[in-house]
């Protein structure tokens, strides 16, 4: 399984990797950290031609050159790249942003935790879910 993380902050993506090192199912995980490079990698262009396409992205709001909305809203308005699971894992507690997010056909929002054993517990939820429970949609 390939995980997209796109995320900023390089102490979350540490945290992000440790808690997928302890999973189950031991994902590929591709780190990007601006929603720019996000499309490029999810579209294989620039430096990105020969990446896989992601099981699953775990899509941070917060994003330097494009915001994390933007991101969903491209990736859920493209044919080829629709079908691929959107988790938003954002510090944001914003109703508007909640809403955003489902009224874009993002698959689920969750708001990071501040807590440690929490944020790896939640990682972990993910992790199983996704990527253990769900049938998730052939890659091309």
């Amino acid at each position: 399984m390939d995980v997209l993380i796109i995320e900023d902050n390089r102490g979350d993506v540490r945290l992000l990797e440790e808690a997928f090192a302890q999973s189950g199912s031991h994902p590929t995980l591709h780190i990007v950290t601006d929603g720019e490079q996000a499309m490029q990698f999810l579209r294989r262009e620039q430096g990105f031609a020969t990446v896989p396409r992601p099981d699953l992205v775990l899509l941070d709001l917060n994003l330097p050159r494009k915001s994390g909305l933007d991101v969903l809203a491209e990736v859920k308005s493209d044919d080829a790249l629709r079908p691929i699971p959107v988790i938003v894992l954002t510090t944001s507690r914003s109703p508007q942003d909640i809403r955003r997010v489902h009224d874009l056909h993002g698959n689920c929002y969750i708001t990071k935790p501040v807590d440690l054993d929490e944020f790896l517990e939640i990682v972990g939820l993910i992790d199983r879910y996704w990527l253990t429970v769900v049938s998730l949609p052939a890659k091309d």
